[in-house]
């Protein structure tokens, strides 16, 4: 994982996990957005860096349309599992430059925010209700 990403990371680690689910998929949606608009602006100057921003984009969209979360279409994934995948795309978005092979410092510095940015929605959200054995939840509905 990309340096910054694990700064990011150990540093809203001790701060409360403040945003809900929904927060989290307005958020997932922003990202994929602001990849488009990315890709757009550096269509001209630097092809590279537009592909890249179209293939995060699309990546994030991809998950965030398959996540059993408030602002998905299908419950193929977990949101558990949403938010571990959410560390990848964090990483691959933030070595992205290093990947296409593109110097231009603006997108370099588009991507390695971006990652910075997904990794600290990922940390602020609020962690999964933990599922319980179907005898737990007869047992307490009982009582």
């Amino acid at each position: 994982m990309p340096i910054l990403n694990s700064l990011a990371k150990v540093i809203t680690k001790p701060l409360p996990r403040m945003m809900s689910h929904k927060a989290h998929a307005v958020v997932d949606y922003i990202t994929v957005g602001s990849f488009l608009l990315g890709a757009g602006f550096f269509w001209q100057r630097n092809k590279r860096a537009a592909l890249g921003a179209l293939i995060c984009g699309g990546a994030h969209l991809a998950v965030s349309l398959l996540t059993n979360y408030p602002g998905g279409v299908s419950t193929v994934i977990s949101f558990r599992t949403h938010r571990e995948i959410d560390f990848g795309l964090a990483a691959m978005t933030a070595t992205m430059p290093e990947f296409l092979a593109f110097d231009d410092d603006s997108p370099r510095k588009f991507f390695l925010a971006q990652g910075v940015l997904i990794t600290v929605a990922n940390e602020l959200t609020e962690p999964p209700e933990k599922r319980q054995r179907p005898e737990v939840r007869m047992k307490r509905a009982a009582a």
